[in-house]
């Protein structure tokens, strides 16, 4: 079958017969239509990197409906202290799940905005419990989307790529998260290299600094508070001979808040004429930029940003009908000339996710338990990786809002640890990546962050953003997983709906009511089918082994693949803790162990990791217990399970597929004789390489694991996701 064929056959199977009958617009097709820049077959091809960050939408709230991924048909959501799942999170009286806003019965384009700030995001997030989401966030901000509420979105994710594992920086809002985006840290880079957790004096836990008074050019900003000095991703390519422009109204950037680089000394102190002053400060519109792409002199880096109305910010005066539009706006310059959008990459993502709920635990690093203890631990040097929040839970005079205006930093009721806090990672949030080389309606399932897309810049053009950390190298992506450089040229591809309408859809929008939780909870939904999954850099294991004599289980946590990775592990018999995070580099291992004594001996330990990574250990140290070790086939795509029993007394154990089919569609039965070891094999190119077994045995002991085997191939996402609702 030729790849043309196959593609319109898998477009046709995932997306349903309605898809080929829709019709494009012109700018979209014609961005389709265009062949990638592909001289070197590498990321050198890429002369333009142009970039819009818009408002506050968590992924759940746009994309937990979409499928083929990582949405509301999560299998393995992680565990809540009530007992239930990630998705019953309560307001404190009753369970709220995330529930639809339909644009047919409510103002679904024009929702309530939610609290977003470090205290209630912390509060919220609960150190990796979360449970409370609606509590601190407004019930509200459990609403979500489906395809008819935002149909441009959706259209764009299926026209090129969507990540589904990319991350807001910091657990807060939106001037932290755009102070990361434009310079690689909210947090001084020097102290957190000498070890010293910031105060708010040397970082942005809340809005203050790009929240500016004034015009430009006269009488020119005023500003809240004191300015950064480490430099900004402009001052790095400025320095580097890169050229670069920032297309704004600097009247109409929404007070200055959504310029992250007002935060610095660099752009505080620039004058007229300087190139921070002449391509960071004036005034560059949109046309502007359509008229840089028509004279072939777009910059080498290009960021745009959004007046507060075009912003997608949730609740008026701005809807993802009015983002729509102006996404449409800023496509249509960047692809006015098809040479210059040949060698073009634009990305389009999130700040932050407002209050709005995604279910996905966040990488982040270890929280601190109330003893002191980190819950937890990294193969990294964590000091310094931390906000220190030396005014506790006091209200305190905000001096650069005005005397009557307070600020705190943790809200009173968020008792779980003390006042060393994590940044983050934050919620997941939108991110698309729209180019020549990476069309087609993939998702990719690679750990990002804002940090990723300077990432990016200095793979293309080879310079260093110093204030990056160690960790988030580590952890977050370049972004470059996302693309095809070496055969991009595929032109079969979804359609796209128009946008120009939105006035009008605002306009019906407003006259019905708000779109509240219901009073009877609607079950869950995720489209079901599958997209096509690129390839990820992970090969992660765990291990399990029981320590008898010291009446502990021990977790081995080993990182084989080229990318780091965070492991979250739940224990299933003392929910109210802090879950345990283990930062592994690659190439790298950690371990860590439990005591059973309080549990007699019993155990029950969950953990998750990314792109559906699970595994589950439950049993007793106290039974005769069979040992596990999982081997994956990175060149088959295969697995097996070699079974040990270490013990004197025979066990029997049952093997079960939980969500795929095998040619030996098992259950697979298998005794082992004392001191004896079996093997189970499986090929797994029938599920796309993904996988779900569990081996039993009669005495509760039970070892679940899941998820894909990476074979340096691209695949599809999980053919489960979504078969369980």
């Amino acid at each position: 079958m030729s790849n043309l064929i196959a593609r319109r056959k898998f477009i046709k199977m995932s997306a349903g017969a309605g898809m080929a009958t829709a019709i494009w617009t012109p700018l979209l097709e014609k961005a389709l239509a265009v062949k990638a820049n592909n001289a070197t077959r590498s990321i050198l091809d890429v002369k333009h990197i142009v970039i819009l960050m818009q408002e506050n939408r968590s992924f759940d709230h746009y994309f937990g409906a979409m499928k083929g991924v990582r949405g509301f048909g999560d299998r393995f959501p992680i565990p809540l202290e009530s007992g239930k799942r990630a998705f019953h999170q309560s307001d404190g009286k009753k369970i709220i799940p995330p529930y639809r806003a339909n644009k047919r019965t409510t103002n679904a384009a024009l929702i309530n905005g939610t609290p977003h700030d470090f205290p209630d995001t912390q509060a919220a997030w609960n150190q990796g419990k979360y449970g409370f989401w609606p509590l601190f966030k407004k019930p509200y901000s459990m609403a979500y989307y489906t395809r008819e509420e935002i149909p441009f979105q959706y259209a764009m994710a299926e026209s090129f790529t969507i990540c589904d594992a990319y991350h807001c920086s910091v657990a807060t809002g939106t001037d932290p998260n755009r102070i990361v985006f434009w310079s690689g840290s909210n947090f001084d880079p020097e102290k957190r290299a000498a070890g010293i957790n910031c105060t708010d004096e040397h970082s942005e836990p809340v809005n203050v600094r790009c929240w500016i008074t004034g015009k430009m050019p006269d009488p020119e900003y005023t500003y809240r508070a004191n300015a950064f000095t480490w430099p900004t991703i402009p001052d790095v390519l400025q320095e580097a001979g890169i050229s670069w422009k920032i297309y704004q109204d600097p009247n109409n950037n929404w007070t200055g808040a959504m310029h992250g680089c007002l935060a610095f000394e660099s752009f505080r102190n620039a004058k007229p004429g300087s190139p921070v002053y002449e391509n960071g400060m004036r005034h560059w519109s949109v046309q502007d930029l359509m008229n840089d792409v028509k004279n072939n002199t777009l910059p080498q880096v290009s960021w745009v940003l959004p007046s507060q109305d075009d912003s997608e910010h949730p609740g008026a005066p701005s809807s993802p009908y009015r983002g729509a539009d102006f996404t449409h706006s800023v496509l249509s310059a960047v692809t006015a000339d098809p040479e210059v959008w040949s060698k073009t990459v634009f990305f389009l993502t999130f700040d932050e996710n407002d209050g709005l709920f995604d279910h996905l635990p966040a990488p982040a690093v270890p929280s601190y338990n109330l003893d002191g203890t980190l819950a937890g631990k990294s193969t990294l040097d964590l000091r310094g990786m931390y906000f220190h929040n030396d005014k506790g839970t006091d209200e305190f005079p905000n001096i650069h809002w005005g005397a009557n205006s307070k600020r705190i930093y943790q809200d009173k009721r968020d008792t779980i640890t003390g006042n060393i806090r994590p940044w983050g990672l934050g919620p997941r949030v939108p991110m698309y990546i729209i180019s020549p080389w990476s069309k087609g309606g993939w998702v990719n399932s690679e750990v990002a962050d804002h940090t990723s897309v300077g990432q990016f810049i200095e793979k293309r053009f080879g310079v260093v953003i110093p204030a990056i950390s160690p960790w988030h190298r580590a952890v977050c992506s370049d972004l470059t997983s996302a693309f095809d450089f070496e055969t991009p040229n595929d032109p079969v591809f979804p359609a796209m709906p128009e946008t120009s309408d939105y006035a009008a859809m605002d306009e019906a929008s407003k006259k019905l009511p708000k779109a509240l939780a219901p009073e009877t909870p609607a079950p869950l939904y995720q489209e079901k089918g599958v997209r096509y999954s690129r390839k990820l850099p992970y090969r992660l294991y765990t291990y399990y082994k029981a320590l008898k004599d010291e009446n502990k289980i021990r977790l081995v946590f080993e990182n084989k693949g080229a990318a780091g990775a965070v492991y979250h592990v739940y224990d299933m018999n003392h929910l109210q803790k802090i879950p345990r995070r283990y930062t592994v580099e690659s190439g790298k291992a950690l371990s860590d162990e439990w005591d059973t004594v309080g549990n007699n001996g019993s155990y029950d330990l969950e953990v998750y990791g990314p792109n559906g990574y699970f595994h589950k250990f439950s049993g007793s140290i106290q039974n005769h217990e069979p040992e596990v070790k999982l081997v994956y086939d990175h060149v088959k795509g295969s697995i097996s399970a070699d079974l040990h029993n270490p013990t004197g007394h025979p066990v029997s154990v049952t093997i079960v597929s939980n969500a795929y089919q095998y040619k030996d569609k098992g259950p697979w039965l298998i005794t082992l004789k004392a001191g004896k070891k079996k093997s189970k094999s499986w090929d797994l190119k029938n599920s796309g390489n993904w996988y779900d077994f569990s081996i039993k045995t009669d005495d509760g002991f039970l070892h679940r694991f899941a998820g894909r085997i990476e074979i340096q191939r691209h695949s599809i996402s999980d053919p489960a996701m979504a078969t369980e609702i």
